[in-house]
């Protein structure tokens, strides 16, 4: 045991001693740098302008996604569905908010495709300037906010503002419109959730008389009620006719 014992420390003390004589190798590590210099030329500041609005444009993103598109119908009806059958959490928040941003990509296809054609490609081309492609950008996605926009939402925000009255809907500027499309966006995801609350509060309601006659009392009518309204929801093909609706609402 001993002898073995001696032969292990001994190779120990030999790859140490190696490992000290051999000659240490430098990893090399990346810096970042980040600063200000002194602009040569006026078309460095104009370049190092883009670069800033771009990053901003990145930063606000998330919230162009949510309340610029589709998205924001489409995650509130998801949620009325899931509170309306008393599920709890399924389907889960991560599964709802994926359903929402593909269909949300599969709405806005058009619109995307018409900026791609109208000012990205174009700009990236060096055809048109950069302050025209924001212009082109910004023409296919007023078209289709004011299209599911309501008009007495627009018209409540354009009377709470001091400008005159526009004449149509291109003298309408963005800031205006886009409240106005987020507002009537939330009514009409209001709207289809109440219908679709109508047919789960009736299983509810008929549930809840059966026991109260029967005398469970104790008994809580959700608990009965859940397997009925799965059924009834699996029976009648409920995403297809829910995911149909919404997508059509927007056409």
């Amino acid at each position: 045991m001993k002898r073995v014992f001696f032969i292990m420390l001994a190779s120990l003390l030999l790859v140490i001693a190696t490992g000290e004589r051999a000659p240490a190798q430098t990893v090399p590590i990346p810096s970042f740098q980040f600063g200000f210099a002194e602009a040569s030329e006026p078309e460095e500041v104009a370049t190092t302008l883009q670069i800033v609005f771009i990053l901003t444009i990145l930063a606000l993103a998330p919230s162009i996604l949510v309340l610029m598109t589709s998205f924001t119908r489409i995650i509130i009806v998801f949620s009325f569905l899931r509170h309306a059958m008393h599920t709890q959490q399924m389907p889960s928040n991560q599964i709802l908010v994926g359903m929402a941003l593909f269909l949300t990509f599969y709405i806005m296809m058009p619109v995307w495709k018409s900026i791609n054609e109208t000012a990205y490609q174009p700009y990236i081309a060096e055809e048109i300037s950069f302050q025209d492609a924001l212009k082109n950008s910004a023409i296919p996605l007023r078209k289709f906010m004011l299209k599911q926009t309501r008009e007495k939402d627009l018209a409540l925000l354009i009377s709470m503002t001091s400008q005159k009255r526009p004449n149509n809907s291109d003298d309408v500027p963005i800031t205006t419109i886009i409240p106005a499309f987020i507002i009537s966006e939330v009514s009409t995801a209001f709207s289809i959730g109440f219908i679709i609350f109508i047919p789960f509060l009736i299983i509810d309601m008929v549930v809840a008389c059966v026991l109260l006659s029967m005398g469970m009392m104790m008994l809580p009518p959700v608990m009965v009620s859940l397997p009925f309204k799965i059924l009834l929801f699996v029976l009648v093909d409920g995403w297809n006719l829910l995911i149909g609706s919404v997508v059509k609402s927007f056409s």
